[in-house]
């Protein structure tokens, strides 16, 4: 029956009930009757055209005010003003209408009667139906039992969203507010934070849902922190006002992420930093569709430029990158030119036509290779996309007259154990001796650590891993991370790039190290599950450590030496750092490329050291993949030219 009737069209329940409403207020006046006159069987004649009218005069008045727009089942309380006004107003109405015709005087006894059974009538029956249907809803199978953490304004239209849904049931509330400990929320009561274990386990909540989005980032820590070892899957629910804007749903839940958990509150964007670079002018983008590049560009096309140009060697990335850009500025209104162009960094002379012919001002370079094992295996491919390959767009943006060039490079840089952090080290270098006072294009450097969600995260790989039961890999218990968000990361660097007078190389403030084991055991804790250990042998998700990988490092740093010093933005600094003369780095430059052409992978390794002084070759058995195939095939001697 309940199902028939929620499946009516609205002009059908409307009308219900109205009907119900009509029977409701002629019942209110005949109760006021028999009350006045304490009979009952009261005398109809002399009153009987008032009965009819009263419910007459007290519907459209309904109407008018909204109350049959409303929908039972999420109705708020303060539908009982609306009926309120609406008895008063119809009660006034009918007074009024009883003076002007003459007729035999109605009892203000029975009027105020009236008004007041009318109001709970009314009211009630609402009341009645709403705690019926959310009854019944109670009873439908399959839906997970939820606790809402937070009994806000986000806490209570979450509970009413999820009880209009099919997913989710909401139990109870649990709120840090002692003065909404133990009354009703919506429905549910409020308890405190400390009976949670207890009342989880005993009501069987499956999901713990945090409705606190105006809580700050510091606080959400500390009550995930405690939520933590909790027997059920805690998640998120989104802010009123990406509700507002439509860009999410109310009851768009979502796991935690390892972004929720950062201990730093954001710091908001120097809008002058932001558009320095960007509005108004022509923008490339290398690497566009890479983690890196692609948010580069979400940001980039916000600020307004003149045109936006994508450059990447993937023909899938460069689409999908293309594809989204082109929606967001249909959507947002922006009158921004994307010029997708499939190609490679180290073809320059290609590279400086583009910049010619669209007019570039500024580029971000964030093509690179940057998965740390496998440019280990593949030694020569990676210093040539990410050092030769930076070389080739700087001459080719000097050469297009470019004013701003900002390469995004990383704390593997800083004391490089592995070939990737070695020559994007000596990416750096390149470009600081390019750099020169008279020279038209400024050329700097932003170097952070990882950023989450990107190719080659731990963070998907360790939750690709939980849902399939474990374990979770570990490459050693004590390795320690840098991590910053990707939105935060490319906020930043485009700042950076409108700070640089030229040869800079700018620091981004991490935050604190992550522990990748502590990191593990969060991300399976928030997951609902058990670590499996030698104190949990009954635990669900187990950890395994499989030894570090070629070049890893089990500490990341971001400075070379200490000299280092704050700018205008509170979460960019300035390090100051050796350089090498151009005189000399260009004639080994020249040998690097010379051996990366013959595939003299002895000789690459050895002038990569030579250029970068930090960099300590260390053999591990199974680099340079194709070159270990050569040796032990017999065929060493083969040039190869790319």
């Amino acid at each position: 029956m309940l199902k028939r009737f929620l499946r009516l069209p609205r002009r059908q329940k409307q009308t219900v009930s109205i009907c119900i409403d009509f029977v409701l207020l002629i019942a209110a006046f005949w109760s006021a009757l028999g009350l006045r006159f304490e009979t009952l069987r009261p005398d109809l004649t002399a009153y009987g055209w008032q009965m009819v009218a009263a419910p007459v005069f007290a519907i459209p008045i309904f109407a008018r005010l909204g109350l049959y727009r409303a929908v039972v089942r999420f109705m708020e309380d303060r539908v009982v003003f609306v009926v309120a006004g609406g008895v008063t107003l119809s009660v006034l109405l009918l007074a009024a209408l009883v003076a002007l015709t003459h007729s035999p005087g109605l009892s203000r006894g029975v009027l105020a009667i009236y008004w007041l059974l009318a109001i709970v009538y009314v009211g009630a029956t609402r009341f009645l139906a709403r705690t019926w249907f959310l009854h019944a809803e109670r009873q439908h199978a399959g839906r997970k039992r939820v606790a809402i953490y937070g009994a806000g304004s986000a806490g209570t239209q979450l509970a009413y969203a999820l009880r209009a849904g099919k997913e989710y049931w909401p139990v109870l509330f649990f709120d840090d507010d002692l003065a909404r400990q133990k009354v009703e929320v919506a429905g549910l009561r409020v308890r405190a934070p400390s009976e949670l274990e207890r009342l989880i386990d005993k009501l069987r909540i499956e999901e713990l849902l945090l409705a606190i989005p105006s809580a700050t980032r510091a606080r959400r820590l500390e009550i995930i922190d405690r939520l933590e070892h909790v027997q059920c899957s805690v998640k998120l629910v989104p802010g009123m006002a990406d509700v507002v804007s439509g860009n999410i749903a109310v009851d768009a839940i979502r796991e935690v992420e390892i972004e929720d958990l950062l201990g730093r509150e954001s710091v908001a964007p120097d809008e002058r930093l932001l558009g320095k670079c960007v509005t108004g002018k022509v923008v490339m983008v290398s690497g566009a569709g890479g983690s890196i590049g692609s948010e580069l560009c979400r940001q980039i096309v916000r600020l307004r430029p003149v045109r936006l140009v994508l450059l990447d060697l993937s023909e899938f990335g460069l689409y999908s990158i293309h594809q989204e850009l082109s929606e967001t500025c249909a959507r947002m209104n922006l009158e921004v030119e994307l010029v997708p162009m499939l190609g490679t960094v180290m073809h320059q002379r290609r590279t400086e036509i583009v910049m010619r012919s669209f007019g570039v001002h500024s580029v971000y370079h964030a093509a690179a290779y940057k998965h740390v094992p496998i440019v280990e295996h593949n030694p020569v491919e990676g210093i040539r996309n990410n050092a030769i390959g930076t070389l080739r767009m700087a001459e080719a943006a000097l050469a297009a007259g470019v004013e701003t060039f900002v390469l995004v490079s990383t704390d593997k840089a800083v004391r490089p154990t592995n070939v990737m952090g070695a020559s994007k080290r000596l990416a750096e270098l390149i470009l600081q001796a390019l750099t020169r006072p008279e020279g038209r294009t400024r050329f700097c450097m932003v170097r952070f650590g990882n950023v989450l969600g990107s190719s080659g995260s731990v963070v998907p790989l360790f939750r690709k891993q939980i849902s399939a039961g474990g374990p979770i890999t570990l490459t050693h218990p004590e390795i320690t991370r840098y991590f910053m968000t990707i939105p935060e990361a490319a906020q930043l660097v485009i700042q950076a790039g409108s700070m640089s007078k030229g040869g800079e190389v700018y620091v981004l403030d991490m935050g604190q190290p992550v522990k990748i084991i502590d990191l593990a055991r969060r991300m399976i804790h928030l997951s609902g599950r058990e670590v499996r250990d030698e104190q949990h042998p009954d635990g669900d998700i187990a950890i395994e450590t499989i030894g570090l990988r070629p070049g890893e490092k089990l500490y990341e740093e971001l400075l070379i030496g200490d000299n280092v010093e704050g700018t205008s933005h509170p979460l960019i600094m300035r390090a100051y750092e050796h350089e090498v003369p151009w005189s000399v780095l260009s004639e080994r430059l020249a040998q690097l490329d010379e051996a990366c052409q013959a595939f003299d992978f002895e000789k690459v390794l050895e002038l990569l050291a030579l250029l970068v002084q930090e960099y300590k070759p260390v053999r591990h058995g199974d680099e340079a993949l194709v070159w270990r195939a050569l040796v032990t095939s017999g065929r060493s001697g083969i040039a190869m030219v790319p």
